[in-house]
């Protein structure tokens, strides 16, 4: 296990290389809170905020100071205060990402995290016993009883496998907010749907994000041949590279929400190598010499036999692609070998497109492994689908 805080020097800090996996505990990642011991002066739910955190200086509740993150009462009784996480997806987790930002004089001192599984009967034991209130001030104000938080200690969570040792935080200044730690090596390969966070012994936190690779349900998605989006990220589908993501990042394409806005979605810089004067082809197409691109792994090693391609420029009014083209790669081990699967369509704004075998897509001659999206010239897209059933008697 390792940890390390950006020093606020630009170009000084590269994150590690598992922020790169996919991230399954934020809202937008279908995560979600299932119990909280103490919820006082922000609920435990605004930690799993897709957006960055913000401070409103003049800002207050019938609690407290509104804090943009979870953050506890401070404790007067035995004990520490933790909660339950359901993660969007069985995961192997790599690592966290632990965020304190402008909690510089109460946020939690330490910190550890636990992961395991709860059934869905266990799931719905606590939904209907201590149910979670939704709303924008959710649990807000609120503490669980010692006979409730006792109910749940029933459950052994505090026995689940320990991802993260117990740890020190720093507080949430700049300079020292985003702390980052490894898994253990020897628990990387354990596969966790849910996370015991636990903080010692109270305070707040403004974000955690949990990076890792998904798991992949065969035995789910092999019944009935049904389709499935094999790039979605809660399928197992991860970003691999891409030529440009000046304001928003691929990796946000396969996400299993709808985008909020252009920030959550993928959009490069305008190309420099724009003709003064566009042109377009008798098909309507521009005519332009330049192209951004973004690669993906399928969540399936299998292969996939691709029935219907969903691109989405949602938000994207005025800086939506002209057009977009979809090549695959297949089992061979080439990973520069790519083939065309969609030629060149033209986009538009702010809508749904959507693209079907035998119609706009060429015949496959190997099962889908990769695919690569084009865009050109430059340009935004919200989400993409990649629906298809897995190659496997």
């Amino acid at each position: 296990m390792a940890s390390a805080s950006a020093n606020g020097v630009p170009g000084e800090f590269t994150p590690p290389a598992f922020t790169e996996l996919s991230e399954v505990a934020s809202a937008g990642s279908n995560g979600s809170v299932l119990f909280a011991t103490d919820d006082w002066f922000a609920p435990a739910e605004w930690m799993l905020k897709d957006a960055e955190p913000v401070f409103l200086p003049g800002e207050y509740t019938p609690f407290g100071k509104w804090m943009d993150g979870w953050e506890t009462r401070r404790k007067r009784v035995p004990g520490h205060d933790w909660c339950l996480l359901e993660l969007g997806a069985p995961v192997k987790i790599a690592g966290f990402v632990i965020d304190t930002a402008f909690f510089t004089g109460n946020y939690a001192p330490r910190v550890s995290i636990q992961g395991g599984t709860l059934d869905a009967t266990i799931k719905q034991m606590l939904q209907t016993s201590i149910p979670r209130k939704t709303g924008p001030d959710g649990m807000i104000g609120t503490g669980r009883t010692a006979e409730e938080v006792g109910m749940v200690e029933l459950i052994g969570t505090d026995q689940w496998d320990v991802l993260l040792p117990r740890v020190e935080l720093n507080p949430g200044y700049e300079q020292t907010r985003r702390q980052y730690f490894t898994v253990p090596k020897g628990k990387q390969a354990l596969v966790v749907s849910h996370l015991r966070v636990n903080m010692f012994p109270d305070g707040g936190i403004a974000r955690l994000r949990v990076h890792g690779t998904v798991k992949l349900n065969l035995t789910a998605c092999l019944t009935g041949k049904v389709p499935i989006d094999a790039i979605a990220m809660l399928n197992g589908g991860r970003c691999t590279g891409f030529s440009n993501a000046h304001f928003g990042h691929p990796r946000n394409l396969i996400k299993p929400s709808e985008g909020t806005n252009m920030g959550d979605g993928w959009e490069t810089a305008r190309r420099l190598d724009r003709p003064p004067i566009l042109q377009v082809d008798e098909g309507g197409i521009l005519q332009v010499p330049g192209c951004e691109w973004a690669t993906f792994q399928l969540g399936t090693s299998d292969g996939c036999w691709i029935e219907r391609v969903c691109i989405d420029t949602n938000h994207f009014k005025g800086n939506f692609p002209d057009n977009a083209r979809v090549d695959y790669g297949g089992l061979e081990e080439d990973p520069d070998r790519w083939v065309p699967l969609m030629e060149r369509k033209k986009l538009g704004p702010h809508r749904l497109h959507e693209f079907h075998k035998g119609e706009d897509l060429l015949p496959q001659t190997t099962p889908a492994t990769r695919i690569r999206i084009t865009i050109a010239p430059d340009g935004g897209l919200s989400r993409v689908r990649i629906f298809g059933t897995i190659a496997r008697d």
